[in-house]
């Protein structure tokens, strides 16, 4: 990992000039937040401070723990904790490794930028548990080193510094949260022809080929982001709106015009971050919640698979513990039982692969082949 440093600008966007990690391409930066050293290490320290929630005890690091490759390693993530107890909810967290090289944020892309997603979580009341921004920026104008550090950064006086400030520096760590140079890059990128052993190398065949990996999890001949950045339902999910999808998607809606009509037209509309995280049957609907759009319902981003073997537990819901899980998912045309019942949702690419057992055990060696170095000693706790 390192603080990248050196920035040209080009169509509206600062683009990182210094080489990217092998398999990679260069890192976007906005052209409105570029990088540097005093930033990215303001970021870092509020990444990692709890202060900004309920209980003074959820930071970012909570849910993207560096020692659990920026994960947390739980099927849904937990959030402050009160008298009532504390909030757990509905949707796995998803690593913050390359999350730089994303088209738009969390699993269903409610937001476009890192700068946009950093600002939800401290005031989701399932997460942080604040009332709202103003009370984490007091918190940023009365404490002596923020007041230093807001200064140093963006040239604010205390009774200046915004959420966007905190926003952007959070965001500007987060895109030196990059990570290649696999086995994988080594043996595709760096001429290697010994990087991949037999194993690794026919799992790498059949997910070009009979697995059909590549035709989501892109590969290209000078790089691989493994993500198309596009959205899919590939039935994890369907039971809990099995039946119920139509009054749902209803419910889903009028809430949140209701709540529209109290903010007003000039406020932010927060209720879709928030009924998402609190209601398992509202977060099933997926892509749907941005767009309203049925043909979306239950369709979620294409996760990144570098790291993967460190990331578990798998998919929006963390509903499998395993990598043999998820290809026995993705085996079965998205289903762990061949005899469940398709979801009708269910994209036309998820369909029955056909593998036997011994190419299934190649597959997963090859996505383990897909580790950094950096995150190789990420202990396995299952």
């Amino acid at each position: 990992m390192k603080l990248w440093k050196k920035i040209c600008v080009y169509a509206g966007f600062a683009v990182i000039a210094e080489a990217a990690p092998l398999g990679l391409p260069d890192v976007p930066v906005p052209a409105d937040n570029p990088q540097t050293e005093a930033k990215i290490k303001l970021g870092d320290v509020l990444f990692h401070d709890p202060r900004f929630s309920a209980d003074g005890k959820v930071s970012c690091a909570t849910c993207h723990a560096r020692e659990k490759a920026f994960t947390d390693h739980l099927s849904v993530s937990k959030g402050f904790t009160d008298k009532d107890g504390t909030r757990v909810g509905t949707r796995n967290a998803p690593t913050v490794i390359n999350s730089a090289y994303y088209t738009s944020q969390f699993w269903d892309g409610r937001v476009a930028s890192l700068e946009e997603q950093s600002k939800l979580p401290p005031i989701n009341p399932v997460e942080g548990g604040l009332h709202s921004w103003k009370d984490l920026v007091d918190m940023l104008k009365k404490d002596a080193y923020y007041k230093q550090e807001f200064k140093k950064v963006f040239g604010v006086k205390p009774s200046e510094i915004s959420i966007e400030h905190f926003s952007k520096a959070i965001a500007s760590f987060e895109r030196t949260v990059i990570s290649g140079n696999s086995k994988f890059d080594r043996y595709m990128y760096g001429g290697d022809k010994n990087a991949l052993n037999e194993q690794e190398k026919r799992g790498l065949k059949i997910y070009l080929g009979q697995g059909r990996c590549v035709s989501c999890h892109v590969i290209s001949q000078t790089q691989a982001l493994f993500t198309d950045n596009r959205f899919y339902n590939i039935g994890v999910g369907f039971k809990s709106l099995q039946g119920k999808t139509a009054e749902v998607a209803s419910e889903y809606i009028k809430i949140l015009a209701q709540q529209k009509e109290q903010v007003g037209k000039n406020k932010k509309n927060l209720a879709s971050d928030e009924l998402i995280l609190a209601e398992k049957k509202f977060s099933e609907l997926g892509r749907f919640v941005v767009t309203n759009e049925v043909d979306e319902i239950g369709a979620f981003k294409t996760p990144s698979l570098r790291n993967i073997e460190k990331t578990w537990p798998y998919m929006h819901d963390g509903s499998l513990s395993t990598l043999e899980e998820v290809v026995a998912f993705y085996n079965f045309g998205g289903k762990l039982n061949p005899d469940a019942p398709d979801s009708p949702f269910l994209d036309g690419g998820i369909r029955p692969l056909h593998l036997n057992g011994e190419q299934m055990a190649d597959l997963v060696a090859f996505l383990k082949a897909l580790t950094s170095s950096e995150f190789e000693n990420v202990k396995d706790e299952k």
